[in-house]
């Protein structure tokens, strides 16, 4: 049984021509010897049917050999990516024929689904741009390949400085399966989710870069959401009734005395029902309609409303993008707090610029600083003899829907504090 099993077609193609030519040339020996030919026609006629049947030979495996190299070269080209390339068929009909069709077939489906995974990894890399959260591209050597606009918030310079830079160039190591960044202050601050994909072929790391002192100031501010509705309600329940009971004792009262205690409780009621409202106006979204705004005409507006504030301003840039009626109020209450925290008439200054593809603002005072940097955006919380603690949490709600962020910290060459505000140059 296992003499008729051949490994490869070549060798069953020899062995037909091998099996063949020993019939032909024996039975051409019989007819030969029947018909008293001599030894030399035998010969000669015999070598005559070989050259034959090895020149039939020949054309046969040629054609045979040929039709299936030129579909391994088609195999060749899907496996290297290329759909489009189609070998030409050896033969023009039967089972040859039917096979490059099949393969054609093969590569126009291949080709559909090539496409639509391009389509696919067009429109991932589409979402990337259109995410808040810094997202990062590395490939297998890796290098930094990609990344989005969000790049700004980890590093101060667009992206495409980095490009090709290695993970260790950027403060990144991977230690246990996590990705994390090699400084702890910023390890701290930024959770990174990490997973793999497969484009052109190579495998790719995705790097998310989650804030997560954003996280917990969200949860914070539900905290406070609930908090600000359930005291609010509780303390407008209870002042609505007190305020019109005294009311009317007030026009029922005969004394003076009377009058004015009565007075002053119905007055200290609506200043507690308007402490609660401007709480609540805290966590309220905003319905923003940013433009983009020349800082000459904010920079004078805001001098013509804080007329007895000494400001310097430098600008270094002509416009910004913002709304102009919540970017003013922000602006008027940081320079109000820095004049506050200012010894009489020292100047403070505002600074406009732009740095990374951001709007930069800075506010620069002469005080003494601040001793707790950290309860500052806390509502309720304030370090005046007076304050309510809600102008620099409404200030951060603020900037935040702009998609910026505000930072306060104490200068290190001299006294104060310098709060910076930092502002996409266009909000999506």
């Amino acid at each position: 049984m296992n003499l008729f099993v051949f490994k490869s077609l070549e060798q069953l193609l020899k062995t037909c021509f091998i099996a063949t030519s020993l019939l032909v040339v024996s039975l051409c020996v019989v007819i030969g010897l029947l018909l008293h030919w001599t030894v030399v026609n035998i010969a000669i006629t015999n070598a005559g049917v070989a050259v034959i049947l090895w020149l039939l030979f020949s054309y046969i495996y040629r054609r045979t050999i040929v039709a299936f190299k030129r579909a391994s070269m088609q195999l060749e080209s899907v496996r290297n990516g290329d759909y489009c390339q189609y070998a030409r068929p050896a033969f023009s009909a039967g089972k040859v024929i039917e096979f490059h069709q099949d393969l054609q077939s093969l590569s126009a489906h291949f080709h559909l689904l090539k496409s639509r995974y391009d389509q696919h990894v067009f429109l991932v890399y589409r979402l990337i741009e259109q995410l808040d959260s810094p997202i990062l591209v590395f490939d297998q050597h890796p290098q930094l390949t990609y990344a989005n606009d969000a790049f700004n918030e980890l590093f101060p310079q667009p992206w495409q400085i980095f490009r090709n830079a290695s993970p260790r160039l950027l403060g990144l190591e991977f230690v246990d399966n996590h990705w994390r960044f090699k400084e702890k202050h910023r390890d701290s601050k930024w959770h990174i989710r990490h997973s793999e994909f497969i484009d052109q072929k190579r495998t790719h790391q995705l790097l998310v870069f989650v804030n997560i002192e954003s996280a917990l100031r969200q949860s914070q501010l539900s905290a406070w959401q609930q908090l600000i509705r359930v005291l609010g309600h509780e303390i407008h329940n209870s002042l609505t009734p007190i305020s019109a009971l005294a009311q009317g004792l007030s026009l029922k009262a005969q004394g003076d005395r009377e009058k004015q205690a009565l007075t002053v409780i119905t007055e200290r009621c609506q200043h507690l029902q308007d402490f609660v409202s401007r709480y609540a106006s805290i966590t309220k979204p905003f319905n923003l309609n940013c433009q983009m705004l020349l800082i000459a005409n904010l920079a004078k507006r805001i001098q013509g409303l804080l007329k007895d504030i000494p400001l310097e301003i430098t600008m270094k840039a002509q416009h910004f993008w913002a709304d102009p009626a919540f970017i003013e109020q922000v602006l008027i209450n940081v320079i109000k707090n820095a004049d506050e925290a200012s010894e009489r008439e020292k100047t403070i200054k505002l600074i406009f610029s732009e740095s990374a593809n951001r709007s930069l603002i800075e506010v620069v005072d002469s005080g003494h600083g601040f001793a707790n940097m950290d309860n500052l955006f806390v509502p309720l919380y304030s370090t005046k003899q007076n304050g309510q603690g809600i102008g620099l949490s409404f200030c951060r709600n603020i900037i935040e829907h702009h998609k910026g962020t505000i930072k306060l910290v104490n200068n290190t060459n001299a006294p104060g504090v310098t709060v910076s505000i930092s502002l996409p140059l266009m909000v999506p």
